[in-house]
């Protein structure tokens, strides 16, 4: 398969009603969790992110970032015009971003916007280089920053309908492996095709968490791709979230469940800092929950209280 991708999209954020499921994080000592949310844009205005915004940076495939070029860091980096970021999608990475915050106010974000949009504040389209050049800059802040686990919220469905059909990418398996390596996981979304055979790209690269969504009764998503040999953890996909411009709105989709997912790892991480990536992936899979649906079985669903105490 052509490991070219020519289309990033966003894993579906739905309006549809929901009640918000944070863990009570306020009996359990913890340390500082930082995870770096790889999306659209960011509102830094909202009240809701103050004290909550460790760095800002943006990587562009465009050279769209606010300063004219391909990348950008520091303040005001991953923000677009007032009258853009609320259109075409770009609501995105607020949403994520207010979610990481919901399910554990001590987080710290590492926020790098990785859209670009054009003169007339519509997205560009984008592709592999996107997803790696992005995370080849976590590679080289992690330390800096002390990133404990990535989130992209993003993907690209898969069309081929042969067994061995994620496309084949060696560079950003490569950035993937390397982050493994240090110990941070990067988590992608399954997709919200209704597909029970597969799941989209960068999700369906092993290396990656591959992260499905359940219910607010805990059963596994109608909606959600699913390969039962690659999908790895579920997490809540139905919840609240604050947009671009400050309306609390109900989302739900596999974008949520990730970056639900990232900071449960960041916030267990910081809590046992000792622990390497294989005994944390051991950890929250022996802690998980079972859930289903009545097409998918044997599915296991994050249990952030489960983990602290396990």
């Amino acid at each position: 398969m052509n490991k070219k991708i020519t289309g990033l999209l966003l894993a579906l954020t739905l309006l549809i009603p929901a009640t918000a499921n944070a863990a009570n994080l306020s009996n359990k000592t913890v340390g500082t969790p930082v995870i770096a949310i790889l999306d659209t844009a960011l509102d830094t205005s909202l009240p809701i992110f103050k004290d909550k915004i460790l760095y800002e940076a943006c990587v562009t495939q465009w050279a769209s970032c606010p300063n004219g070029s391909f990348e950008m860091e520091g303040q005001g980096s991953s923000v677009l015009k007032p009258e853009w970021i609320s259109k075409n999608g770009f609501s995105h990475g607020t949403e994520m971003a207010s979610i990481a915050v919901a399910t554990n106010p001590n987080v710290k974000i590492v926020f790098v916007r990785i859209i670009g949009a054009n003169r007339l504040g519509f997205r560009q389209a984008t592709g592999e280089a996107t997803v790696y050049n992005a995370l080849d800059w976590v590679i080289r802040n992690k330390d800096k920053f002390n990133i404990q686990a990535v989130s992209m919220s993003q993907g690209q469905t898969v069309t081929s309908n042969s067994v061995d059909y994620c496309p084949k990418t060696p560079i950003t398996e490569g950035k993937i492996k390397a982050l493994a390596s240090a110990g941070i996981p990067v988590f992608f979304p399954t997709g919200n095709s209704r597909s029970y055979s597969k799941i989209d790209w960068p999700a369906c690269i092993p290396q990656s968490i591959a992260i499905g969504a359940t219910m607010p009764t805990k059963t596994i998503a109608v909606y959600g791709n699913h390969d039962p040999l690659l999908t790895d953890f579920f997490a809540l996909g139905t919840t609240r979230a604050i947009t671009a411009g400050g309306k609390e709105i109900n989302v739900a989709g596999t974008s949520a469940s990730t970056v639900i997912a990232a900071t449960s790892w960041a916030t267990i991480k910081s809590s046992k800092p000792n622990l390497t990536y294989d005994q944390m992936y051991e950890l929250i899979s022996r802690t998980s929950e079972p859930t289903s649906n009545s097409t998918i079985k044997g599915g296991k669903l994050i249990n952030l209280s489960g983990a602290l105490n396990g």
